[in-house]
This record gives structure tokens, C-alpha cells and sequence, in this order.
């Protein structure tokens, strides 16, 4: 196992390591696990931003986004998201009420009078004083919107005042308090009065929302309210700065104190904006916050910062995963446990040692997430009863390291493995090299399995930018709490720039243990516009990195605001330099390559790089769970319509894969898959035994979700997924030039010395903003036949609207797929921000065709549609699902 796990680790720690404990007592529970650390305020854009798979994956709870219809910003109306929202875990949905207003601060930062007649059946107003004040007008008519409109109005939450105490027509207490009081007075009961005339009981108002913790205005808040009768329904305050990661705790135990001297019974708490920049998809920093607020056992949601719909910076391109994704699913993960008690080194400690412990004692699976240390840790754990975990246990530790915000982080490889520990006394200790303090940790503690437990036989290694030799190019280091937290972090907390010379390059002397394939992924910023670089092998001209832009619409974000890039390379066995240039021919730079560079991966690929979720890591439902018996040790057991486990499958390039499923059967029996919610081939098996089915599916970049299922029950070891290129020949691309256009749809070239990454230097645009505009498909080979299809489109939107102190104002573009002359859309999808109109991403917009003639039309009869670079149409499933019988 000692050589497993040095061929795996991704850097080798220094000889004289230091070491932190973490201590875990699964003895000692701390309460249900609640899950409300990953809500999110504007995490949602609008319909399917972000897709499906990333919200259900992250299982977001509670989420606080724009008041219906309003006009703060361009997007992430809740009456629109609503649907995605709560599709599997949303439970409470919150309005900003005063985003209806388009300034911040909201009515340019003084409390509105009586100037305004609003017409409550449209929102709109006249300049003409009516007797009524102009902001209870507002409430009312968002109040009627949700009540009258949205098909859960019961899982509303309404915020009515949103930092009130720091420039939103409160900040002065001591002359402004009675105002407050009222005000707040009059709010609740308009809100109520709303509900109350649709049958709707009790509406949900939470506040005050002060911009942090306010003992004296909390106090006279509470007792105000609850001498008057219309205390909130969740107390909110916000926890935004570098040392509430400190001062949080001692803030939550004032709060109840203060409760409990008042006489108010305890009320939930949401903590509705916390976290800096540099905390936003980094999991070293993300854990530390969860720890405390699921310590706490409240909802809490990241902050705000960037553009709606990317779970605040949790999110990587349309579909994929960052390194924060991975431990928002991690943290969802624990849904249905009970959380333990966790010994930090030092708790309520600035950037430290972290963690969560939680125990499953129905699935008897026991979990450790921590982080936020850059020394390695021992984690000891206490508590392991022998009734639950016997005296023997398996120990997976799996990794997740900083990617940046765009940047794609493949499925957390185990990197550390126990197969059949001995327990002591129920306790058990090991120690885990850590990558970098920006790094997370999975530890998942089962019982001895019927499967083998090893480190991950997948070969990949990483080094840092500023950790090659360099030439022509400067380091910089980039303090963490810089800025007061104003910044975006970088793996190491260094990154190199100033690669902006013909000969600036970066060279990396690897050893690979084999012949073959190997992704080469470089993490890094291109300022707001894509970028080249050459990749050089052992001194030849290999292949060209093509960037995709970077957020840089400020200063904050440019070249820190990172994402990432890959390639795919041969290498033979041995040592090999791989050079990262500004320049192909050592004379002139290539264009946009002045990019910031943070971390290079490489990763044999070389048999399509075979990822295992086995059923240790699945989410159950409806009765399914992990069973314990003899020779199906730690199978996942499901049985019956109602039940299913989930898997979340990442791609780290869209096409085809084979997944295959091991199971058992007792007798004859199915298996039932679901792929983003559309049903594969049901296999049936004659008799019982041990199995492997494989199908062979189409999945797109980023993160997939499948859904297990049997209706008469298979007992599930694992999911492998295995990139197959073989497939790729059954799908078709057709670039956009070549597509047929109609009405204004037109072809337009990009600068050829732009570094722009779309296809053939063209692409098709002003699709859409009328039924005629559009551009089609001819329907033939791969696609003729009707069935399910994925239609990946590669497309530019850099569309913004409106104007913000600090938010970037982004539109999703929307392109609705229609079949033949038929107007009923097959598929849509909104499509994200891409910084750039000449720098291009893709999206997936699964689509059900029922024709074999009707061609493929992409439009949008209402506004304008992306810019399309080329488009992909491919089978969902190719091929018969091939079953064999396993020993």
C-alpha cells in the first residue's frame, strides 16, 4: 500500500512535515445533520443555470434571490428558478423584497416616502403620492406575485430588509430605530394580509439582515417583536470578513443568550451572506465555514460577490465542477447523519485546521471533512463502535485541491487507503499528507467491504507554476488575507505572470511510468479574453493551449480569477520537460498570452482514465441504503419504485463513455438507469449472481447525474466510468458557417489574431429576437432516427445589462430547439456568461426528437439567442447496454 500511495499522491511532502490532530469522536453526537452551510444568495441565474446535476449534487437547501420581476439585477428571479430549485433538496426559498428596486444602495440608499401610485396588477408606477407609502406598494405586489404564481408559495421565505444598518434607510439607529420598528410593523402585516387572501396561513418573513452581528439593534428588534406579535420566522444576520471565522461562534452564543433573556423561544437562524472572495470556491477555506455554521445548526448561504448563477463561484463553465463544488457535494453527502464531536488544534481560528465529523449509523458509514491546514494532518478517531463498525474497518481518504473558479476539478481521487483496519477500543489513527492548505479531505470510515480498498490506480501528478523553472516570468506571491479578504486565491498561495515575452516559458521535468496518452490541464487566468500558449515536449513544438476567457472586469478579478485549460499528449515512459511558452517560434508572443499561471496537472489517460464511485460514496432514497451481507459487504441495496440511489458522474471532456455497474442479484431481476432525468435501456437478468452491465452513454463536460433503480431488487457494488473515443464517431458536428440559416442569422469572422478559440475563425450570430431568425440542421446519418439526443452547443454570451457597484450585471441567453416546421420546443436551455463574444463554451440541451425528417431548428422567438460556434448531435445511448456475469 506504502508504494500505492507514493505513485498517486500529487507532490511530494518535504521529510520534515509538521502535523496537526483532528480528533473525531463518533461517540459523542452533536445532533441531526442539518446541511444548510451550502445555501447560496443569487447562486441561481435563471432556468437550468446551473444545470440540474451541479444544484442536485451540491443539494442546496435554502438559496435568497431576486424578488419576482425585479430590477436590481438582470437575472435570478425566484419565481423562475423555482422549479430546479426544489426539484430533490430546496426547502425554503427566500425573496431580497427590496431587490425589486434597480440601484444599490436600494432608492439610492434613503427610505422611500410617498411619491409613487404603483399599479398592482404590473408593477409599474406613476411620479403621484397616493396615501400609501411607496415600499408597502412593493411588498405587495411581490407578495401577490409569489402567492398567485409560484406552485410552492409555502416554501417562501421573505426577506424584507436587506442590510438595513449599513446604508439601506437604517443605518442610524439611534434616530432611525422607531422608523425601523414601525416599518417593520407595517411590512409583516402587509405580507400577512397577502397571504391571508389566498388561504396560504402563516407567510415566512425573516430579519433584520444587518450587515453583521448587532447586539443592540438585535435586542431591541426581539423584544419589540415579540411584545408586538410578529417576531421573525428566522432571525438574519450576515458573517462576511476574514476573522468571523473567529468571531462567529461568540456571535451565535450572544444571539441565543440574548433570546433566552428576552423570553423568546429559540428561532432559526440563517446567516444569508458570509465568506470573502477568497473563501468562493477554495475547499480549505469553504470547510471552515461549514464547520462552524452546521456546528451551530444553522442555514447559512455564500455570499454574493461576482454573477448569479454559478452557486457563487462553486461552479466551473455551463456544467462542471471547481474545487468548491467537490465539497459543497461532499457536505450534502452527510444528509440523514448525525454530526460528532470535532477537537480542532485551535478552534475559532482564523485560515486553520477544520473539520466536520458525522455518523450514519443505518448505512453504518462514518465521515471526516476537514481543511484548511498546509500541514499534514492526523486524524484520530475515537468512538468506532463495534456494534456498528465491528473490529475491522475500511478507510478511503479522498483530495480535492484548488482549481480556481472556472477551472475543472476532476471526480477527488482516493489518496490514502486502509483495507481492513484493525479497531482498538474503537479508536483508529491515521495520517494524510496534505497537498496545500487550500485543499480538502474526504474520510469515509465502513465496516470491512466485500470489495478491494486501494488508493487510485489512476496515475496523475501536479506541481506549481512557481515550482518550475522559469524564464522571462515573475512570481508573485498572493497573501490570503490581502485586501481584506478582496481577492482570489492561488493553489500555494503563488502564482507566475509577467508571461509576456517571446521567451517566457515554464519548464516542468516530469517522469511518467508508462507509454501512452496523458491530459496535460494548466490552472490559470486569462484576463477577459482567450489566450494561446505553445506546449513544448523535450524541446518540439507538441500542440497549442487555447484559453478560454477569464472574469477581469475589474481589478480584483483580472488574472485572478482563474479557470483552466487542457490538452491531450503522448509521451513515452521516462523523463520528459514540458514547456509552457508565450511563443511558438521564440520571436513574436502568441495572442493573449499574457496569462497568469497557478498549477499544472497531468493525468494518464491512456485507458480513459476508469473512475469508481463505489456504493460507499452513492446517496440513497426511499429505503435504499448499504447492506452488510455476507459477500455484498457494503453493496447498495435497492429494492422497489420508490427507491434509488444517485450518483454524480464528472466528465472532464464531453462524448462518449461506457458506464458500468456491478451488482448482485438474489434471483431474476432489473436494472434501471436514468441519466439527467431521461431514462436508459431497462436490463433485465435472468437469474441471480454477480454482474457487470455496461452502457455506453453520451455525457457532457462537467458533472452527469444518474439515478439507480430496480424493481426487484439488485444489490449495487460500484459505477466505473471510462472515457470510450470509440464512440465519438457516432456523433455529428457541423460547424456554424455550415448550418442553414434563416431571417437575420449570419456568419461573422473573429480576429485571427485575437486568440479566440471559436472553430474555423467563424461562427453564426443574431439568432434569435424573432420566430424567423434561426438557423437548422438537415436531418441525416447518426441522427436520423427520433429518440434522445444530446445537442452540445459551442457558443459565445457576453451579454450584460444594467449597471452594479460590484456585480457584474450578466445576462443567460436562452436557445429554444424546435423539430421540422413544429413551434413546440423539443429542448431549450439557458446559456451562461462567457466573459467574452469571442471566447466560447459549451452547453448540452438534451433534446427528444419524434420525427426523421424534421430538421433541427435553434432559436429563440423572444430575444436574442448565443453567438454558435459549431454544434454536436449525438445519440444519448449507443449500442445495446452488454451484460456479463461476474465472479
Amino acid at each position: 500500500m506504502t508504494a500505492l500511495v507514493a505513485t498517486t499522491l500529487t507532490v511530494a511532502q518535504p521529510a520534515m512535515a509538521e502535523t496537526d490532530v483532528l480528533t473525531v469522536d463518533f461517540a459523542a453526537t452533536t445532533g441531526a445533520f442539518r446541511g444548510g452551510a451550502t445555501g447560496t444568495l443569487y447562486g441561481f441565474g435563471d432556468i437550468g443555470v446551473p444545470t440540474s446535476a451541479l444544484v442536485n449534487g451540491a443539494h442546496i437547501t435554502n438559496s435568497s434571490q431576486r424578488a419576482p420581476f425585479g430590477t436590481q439585477h438582470p437575472s435570478g428571479d425566484s419565481l423562475r428558478i423555482e422549479d430546479g430549485f426544489f426539484a430533490k433538496h430546496g426547502t425554503e426559498l427566500a425573496i431580497y423584497i427590496q431587490d425589486y428596486y434597480p440601484d444599490w444602495p436600494y432608492n439610492g440608499g434613503q427610505r422611500p416616502g410617498d411619491t409613487r401610485t404603483y399599479n398592482q396588477s404590473t408593477g409599474t408606477f406613476t411620479n403621484q403620492a397616493n396615501g400609501v407609502w411607496d415600499y408597502l406598494e412593493v411588498v405587495e405586489f411581490v407578495t401577490e406575485a409569489v402567492a398567485s404564481q409560484s406552485d410552492r408559495p409555502e416554501s417562501y421565505l421573505f426577506i424584507p430588509f436587506n442590510e438595513p444598518d449599513g446604508g439601506n434607510w437604517y443605518p442610524n439607529w439611534s434616530t432611525q430605530r422607531d422608523q425601523f420598528l414601525a416599518d417593520w410593523t407595517a411590512v409583516h402585516a402587509k405580507i400577512q394580509q397577502v397571504w391571508q387572501r389566498h388561504g396560504l396561513g402563516h407567510a415566512r418573513i425573516g430579519g433584520p439582515g444587518d450587515t453583521g452581528w448587532r447586539a443592540t439593534r438585535s435586542a431591541d428588534i426581539l423584544r419589540y417583536t415579540r411584545d408586538k406579535g410578529n417576531l421573525p420566522d428566522v432571525f438574519i444576520w450576515h458573517e462576511l470578513g476574514i476573522n468571523n471565522l473567529a468571531t462567529y461562534r461568540t456571535h451565535f452564543a450572544d444571539y441565543r443568550a440574548l433570546e433566552q433573556s428576552l423570553g423568546v423561544p429559540p428561532i432559526p437562524v440563517n446567516i444569508t451572506e458570509y465568506g470573502m472572495l477568497r473563501d468562493m470556491g477554495v475547499p480549505g477555506q469553504l470547510v471552515q465555514w461549514f464547520s462552524m455554521f452546521e456546528d451551530t445548526k444553522v442555514d447559512a448561504q455564500t455570499a454574493y460577490w461576482n454573477y448569479a448563477g454559478n452557486l457563487s463561484d462553486n461552479t466551473a463553465r455551463p456544467g462542471g465542477a471547481n474545487g468548491g463544488w467537490w465539497m459543497f457535494k461532499w457536505y450534502g453527502d452527510l444528509a440523514g447523519s448525525q454530526t460528532v464531536k470535532v477537537t480542532p488544534p485551535q478552534p475559532n481560528a482564523v485560515d486553520s485546521l477544520q473539520g466536520i465529523g458525522a455518523i450514519d449509523t443505518a448505512n453504518r458509514r462514518a465521515t471526516v471533512l476537514y481543511g484548511g491546514t498546509g500541514d499534514d494532518v492526523q486524524v484520530d478517531l475515537r468512538g468506532l463502535s463495534s456494534a456498528v463498525f465491528g473490529t475491522a474497518v475500511d478507510v478511503e481518504v479522498r483530495e480535492v485541491t484548488l482549481t480556481g473558479a472556472e477551472g475543472l476539478a476532476g471526480t477527488p481521487r482516493v489518496v490514502r487507503a486502509l483495507d481492513g483496519a484493525a479497531v482498538n477500543g474503537g479508536n483508529l489513527s491515521l495520517t494524510v499528507p496534505t497537498y496545500d492548505r487550500y485543499a480538502a479531505y474526504q474520510v469515509v470510515v465502513t465496516p470491512a467491504q466485500d470489495r478491494a480498498i486501494t488508493v487510485d490506480p489512476v496515475w496523475t501528478t501536479s506541481v506549481e507554476a512557481e515550482a518550475t523553472q522559469l524564464t522571462a516570468a515573475t512570481a508573485y506571491n498572493q497573501d490570503p488575507q490581502a485586501g481584506g479578504g478582496w481577492k482570489f486565491l492561488a493553489s500555494g498561495s503563488t502564482d507566475v505572470g509577467s508571461f509576456n515575452q517571446p521567451t517566457s516559458k515554464a519548464d516542468w521535468t516530469v517522469t511518467v511510468p508508462r507509454t501512452g496518452t496523458y491530459r496535460f490541464q494548466v490552472i490559470g487566468s486569462a484576463p477577459g479574453k482567450p489566450g494561446r500558449h505553445a506546449l513544448f515536449v523535450d524541446g518540439s513544438n507538441r500542440t497549442t493551449i487555447q484559453y478560454t476567457g477569464d472574469l477581469a472586469l475589474n481589478a480584483t478579478s483580472k488574472w485572478q480569477y482563474r479557470g483552466s485549460a487542457e490538452v491531450s499528449v503522448s509521451l513515452t515512459a521516462g523523463t520528459h520537460v514540458l514547456s509552457v511558452r508565450a511563443s511558438q517560434n521564440g520571436t513574436q508572443v502568441l495572442p493573449g498570452s499574457d496569462i497568469t499561471l497557478d498549477k499544472f496537472v497531468l493525468t494518464d489517460t491512456t485507458d480513459g482514465e476508469p473512475t469508481a464511485y463505489p456504493a460507499s460514496t452513492l446517496r440513497y432514497y426511499g429505503g435504499a441504503a448499504l447492506g452488510w451481507q455476507s459477500g455484498t459487504r457494503g453493496f447498495g441495496s435497492i429494492t422497489g419504485q420508490a427507491q434509488r440511489a444517485d450518483a454524480y458522474l464528472n466528465a472532464m471532456e464531453t462524448g462518449y463513455y461506457d458506464l458500468a455497474v456491478e451488482y448482485n442479484t438474489t434471483g431474476a431481476s432489473d436494472l434501471r438507469l436514468s441519466l439527467g432525468g431521461r431514462a436508459l435501456p431497462v436490463v433485465q437478468v435472468p437469474n441471480g449472481g454477480n454482474r457487470r452491465t455496461t452502457v455506453r452513454a453520451h455525457l457532457t463536460e462537467g458533472i452527469n447525474e444518474l439515478e439507480l433503480r430496480s424493481n426487484l431488487g439488485v444489490r449495487v457494488k460500484s459505477v466505473t466510468v471510462t472515457r470510450a473515443p470509440g464512440g465519438d464517431a457516432s456523433a455529428s458536428t457541423i460547424e456554424g458557417e455550415a448550418l442553414t440559416r434563416n431571417g437575420s442569422a449570419a456568419v461573422a469572422n473573429v480576429d485571427p489574431n485575437a486568440g479566440s478559440n471559436a472553430s474555423g475563425g467563424q461562427y453564426v450570430g443574431w439568432v434569435g429576437k424573432g420566430s424567423n431568425n434561426y438557423v437548422s440542421i438537415p436531418r441525416s446519418g447518426g441522427f436520423a432516427a427520433p429518440g434522445s439526443y444530446d445537442l452540445v452547443v459551442h457558443y459565445a454570451n457576453a451579454e450584460l445589462a444594467g449597471s452594479h457597484d460590484y456585480n457584474p450585471q450578466v445576462v443567460d441567453r436562452q436557445v429554444v430547439v424546435t423539430e421540422g416546421t413544429g413551434t413546440t420546443p423539443v429542448g431549450s436551455a439557458f446559456f451562461r456568461y462567457t466573459y467574452a463574444w469571442n471566447s466560447f463554451w459549451q452547453r448540452t440541451v438534451p433534446i427528444t426528437l419524434t420525427t426523421s425528417t424534421g430538421a433541427i431548428r435553434l432559436g429563440n422567438p423572444t430575444a436574442y439567442a448565443p453567438d454558435i460556434d459549431k454544434v454536436t448531435v449525438a445519440p444519448l445511448v449507443i449500442g445495446s447496454p452488454t451484460t456479463v456475469q461476474i465472479g
